[in-house]
């Protein structure tokens, strides 16, 4: 037996401390426990509510039960610390105030409640520390479930643990990017151990060891089972070993009284083990409290909390027990004696629920209950509690009108939720009866294709909403442009033809000058190849929409993103910040992603390695933590190339390959336009010219040729193409960029086609291209592609014999690139300096004292210089202020600072 009184779990045991352990030093983790019922979880969650013993302790456990009520599960769990609600910032306090029901519905982003709760456990952790305890984690309410597993990944140094115990094989606990532990069956020695604490003959208990499997609760409770039964409850392996179980505590629950048995029911019904409900409903069926005392007795209730108010069942599988093999009769009259017993409003959800169990037939007025229900769970940002709510009133429905609505609004509610499946199957289904509205067509329309698109599916997307936006082209063409403009967006990654349809379609919408869209069709046509006019200032475009009124926010982006491939990117950053700063201000964590990558394409762009590094690592972290993939593609190929910038091949390489990873037959990845790139541009700095010339042709081809990486990479391709001897592959796709360029009229763009074209003229007009672009760089702040063209001026000159002109160029190349950390560039004008005979000078520090920051210390200290206390940054970023204030202590040494004051007194000398 370990020291915690548990046989054979000394390894589970001994990680368990060592996690407690870490929180009395003031870090954080989380761990996942996995494994059938009866396997032991539980008990490794009381072994270590136990050692906690100094450390500070909430608990809680998902119930299974049909309706899905948000919040329910958080709310049970920090009871104990809502007290501490005043000190979160605002609006994270309004939020989860909101979720659970203690103030009014904001309507906030779902995210802001995960950050909510981070931000309690930190405040709850104080300075003792705190141990968060999950059991059945897989019954937990989708809403609760998605809040602590934020939570959950965005622990660092709050001295906070959380362990999850979700059962194998029922419901879903999927927690990717948490470690996890699964618990098998006991060894040999450890099961007899456990089996010894019943004296039995020789014979059962072989037979008991080798039907347990080493489970600890089969080894615990069949022995009971088969002597109450006179060893013939069931033939060996007549059962699966949970089925066994479970009628093993049936024979159990069948030998108590009948008004027992009754309660029992009803508490098993219930869903959350309130004493008061549950001896009301039973009052119907003819139960009192006193009728309790057998199941206390045989141990099968447990008191649920110290004041008395909840029981809970001694293990989840009597409840299913209790539950699953009562007559449906009395399954029924157990609802109904529930619903009766929650009549006030507070309860109302509830109720619904309880109703919706005892109907056995079409019922309109359970069904508008529960539609009701749905509305309350979408204001208080309980999607997927909305979603099932919907899809239960559907099958409640009388007429088939009703039904198919319900079903949409399932649909779109399973959507906000990121049940993608689900909003595609819904979806599916309300389109069949939704024959006559056309609206409403179009909106389930919608909700397919971004299900779709999310999926990956462009094909089918971008298919549902140009059908969607037809079906209500002349009756709501403001809605259709809405939908036309999405269709933008998944036929880029379609390819030029289908991005060009699309344009046109958007183009010959009938929209009211008056609506907020109608001036971003003609913004956006611009992005079709074969138009020379210049496209009007995004600012402009902007002011117009504004003008009008208040557009979406999905609007906005692809505005963002048009700007970006039209050249505008001091517009498109600007837009992209400020879209970037509502998100934090809103908490909104999942729309985060989305603007972060324009942020990140746009100091990539203009030569800002340092801060695309900070970018794009925050919104990798919050893109896996949030789960939305195609930005894990997106970012992890943006790092690739900072990476290949840099040299670094592995890490490159890796990053690549994850961009990479999730194309289909019908598309590409999301992140392969900055993946081939990336590694074009690596295989360039390293010499490969022949390989990087390969990549950056990929990009010429469809679907990428129009993507904005085709069109920035061409003057590496050129480069590359020049140095294979190959001049002619660089004809086409420079042509294209001349074009592009002359259709943009932005003088760094203009400044790229004279570097190409310096590099492919004859010696008499190479001189005349590079000095030419070296002017028009000199007009903007982009200072990496002014290094790379006097790297190549420089190289010229050099090789012209006329070292002494070469060596300021080289020269100013040179700093650019060891300030950038380049380090292939860099010795490549290092060489370069070197043969024109310059002394030798060895590589210089990047970036300043900042380059020593990791991309999250480097963030938090510019915030802490802007003035923001530890809170505010939190709230910024997703984290803890105790994470903040971990990261600040890291990074004062390192910058040579000791204060908050002195990093704001010599901020611009640090390079923050």
């Amino acid at each position: 037996m370990g020291a915690g009184g548990l046989y054979g779990r000394e390894p589970e045991m001994d990680a368990i401390a060592e996690l407690l352990a870490r929180a009395r030093a003031g870090g954080s983790s989380a761990l996942v426990l996995r494994g059938e019922p009866g396997i032991g979880k539980t008990a490794l969650l009381d072994h270590a509510a136990a050692s906690a013993r100094d450390l500070r302790l909430v608990r809680g456990a998902g119930v299974e039960f049909e309706a899905e009520l948000p919040f329910s599960g958080l709310q049970l769990l920090l009871r104990p610390a809502l007290g501490y609600l005043a000190a979160l910032p605002g609006p994270q306090r309004a939020a989860l105030e909101a979720a659970f029901g203690l103030g009014p519905a904001t309507g906030s982003e779902p995210m802001l409640v995960g950050l909510a709760v981070l931000s309690l456990l930190a405040e709850y952790a104080d300075e003792t520390g705190l141990l968060c305890l999950v059991d059945d984690a897989q019954w937990l309410d989708r809403a609760s479930r998605e809040a602590l597993l934020f939570a959950a990944r965005r622990l660092h140094t709050e001295g906070v643990v959380m362990i999850f115990a979700a059962r194998d094989g029922e419901g879903s606990f999927p927690a990717p990017g948490l470690p996890e532990s699964r618990l098998s069956g006991l060894a040999p020695h450890a099961a007899a151990a456990l089996l010894d604490r019943h004296p039995l003959a020789p014979a059962l208990r072989y037979r008991l060891l080798a039907e347990a499997g080493g489970n600890p609760l089969a080894l615990l409770e069949l022995p009971v089972a088969l002597v109450a039964e006179g060893g013939s409850a069931f033939s060996p392996g007549a059962l699966p070993l949970t089925d066994r179980l479970q009628l093993a505590f049936h024979g159990q629950v069948s030998r108590m009284p009948a008004a027992c048995q009754s309660l029992l029911l009803v508490a098993a019904a219930g869903e959350t083990g309130e004493l008061a409900v549950i001896l009301r409903a039973a009052a119907e069926l003819g139960a009192a409290v006193e009728d309790l005392s057998p199941a206390e007795q045989a141990g099968l209730v447990l008191r649920g909390d110290a004041d008395g108010t909840t029981i809970r069942f001694r293990h989840p599988l009597i409840r299913a027990a209790v539950y699953q093999r009562a007559p449906l009769g009395q399954r029924l009259a157990a609802h109904r004696a529930l619903a009766a017993a929650l009549g006030s409003p507070e309860h109302a959800d509830r109720r619904a629920w309880h109703l919706a169990a005892a109907a056995t037939g079409a019922d309109e007025e359970t069904a508008a209950a529960l539609e009701r229900t749905a509305s309350r769970a979408r204001e208080r940002s309980g999607h997927g509690a909305a979603a099932a709510a919907y899809e239960r009133a559907a099958r409640l429905s009388v007429e088939p009108g009703a039904r198919a609505r319900r079903e949409a609004l399932a649909a779109e509610a399973a959507l906000e939720a990121g049940d993608l499946e689900r909003a595609r199957d819904l979806g599916g289904r309300a389109a069949r009866g939704l024959d006559e509205d056309p609206a409403m067509q179009a909106r389930v329309a919608q909700v397919r294709a971004l299900a779709d698109f999310w999926q990956g599916s462009y094909p089918a997307a971008h298919r549902l909403l140009l059908d969607g936006a037809g079906l209500i082209r002349d009756t709501d063409p403001g809605q259709a442009a809405v939908l036309l403009i999405q269709a933008v967006h998944t036929s880029w990654y379609l390819g030029e033809r289908q991005l060009a349809a699309t344009l046109d379609r958007l183009a010959a919408l009938p929209l009211d000058d008056a609506d907020p869209l109608a001036p971003v069709g003609p913004y956006l046509v611009h992005l079709g190849r074969g138009r020379s006019e210049r496209p009007p200032p995004l600012g402009d475009t902007l002011a117009a929409v504004r003008r009008r009124g208040r557009a979406p926010d999905q609007a906005l982006m692809i505005l963002c993103g048009a700007a970006l491939a039209l050249g505008q990117d001091a517009d498109a950053y600007e837009l992209a910040t400020e879209l970037a700063a509502g998100c934090r201000d809103r908490g909104g964590a999942g729309r985060l992603p989305t603007v972060l990558f324009f942020m990140a394409e746009g100091e990539v762009f203009t030569g800002r390695h340092l801060d695309a590094l900070a970018t794009a690592t925050e919104a990798l972290g919050l893109a896996r933590d949030t789960g939305q993939q195609q930005w894990v593609s997106q970012f992890s190929s943006v790092l690739a190339y900072l990476d290949a910038a840099k040299g670094e091949e592995a890490a490159c390489r890796r990053n690549a390959e994850e961009g990479l990873a999730g194309a289909t037959a019908a598309a590409i990845s999301p992140g392969a336009p900055w993946a081939h790139w990336s590694l074009g541009l690596l295989d360039l700095g390293l010499g490969r010219a022949e390989a990087a010339l390969d990549r950056f042709e990929r990009l010429t081809r469809e679907p990428m040729r129009h993507h904005i990486c085709a069109t920035r990479s061409t003057p590496d391709l050129v480069e590359s193409a020049v140095r294979v001897g190959s001049p002619e592959r660089a004809a086409e796709p420079l042509a294209r960029l001349a074009t592009w360029a002359g259709s943009v009229r932005q003088p760094w763009a203009d400044a790229l086609v004279l570097r190409c074209r310096g590099l492919l003229a004859a010696d008499d007009q190479a001189e005349a291209l590079y000095t030419a672009a070296l002017d028009l760089h000199s007009q903007d702040a982009r200072p990496l592609e002014y290094a790379r063209t006097a790297l190549l001026y420089g190289e010229w000159l050099r090789r012209a014999q006329r070292k002494a002109e070469a060596r300021g160029p080289l020269h100013d190349a040179l700093e650019v690139f060891d300030r950038l950390g380049m380090r292939p560039w860099a010795e490549r004008a290092r060489g370069e300096l070197t043969a024109t005979g310059a002394p030798g000078q060895g590589p210089r520090p990047a970036e300043g004292v900042a380059a020593g920051l990791t991309p999250q210390e480097l963030q938090i200290a510019r915030l802490a210089a802007q003035g923001l206390s530890n809170r505010d940054i939190a709230a910024q970023l997703f984290l803890s202020h105790r994470t903040v204030g971990f990261h600040l202590y890291k990074a004062y040494p390192k910058l040579g600072v000791a204060s908050r004051g002195e990093l704001k007194e010599f901020a611009d000398r640090l390079g923050l």
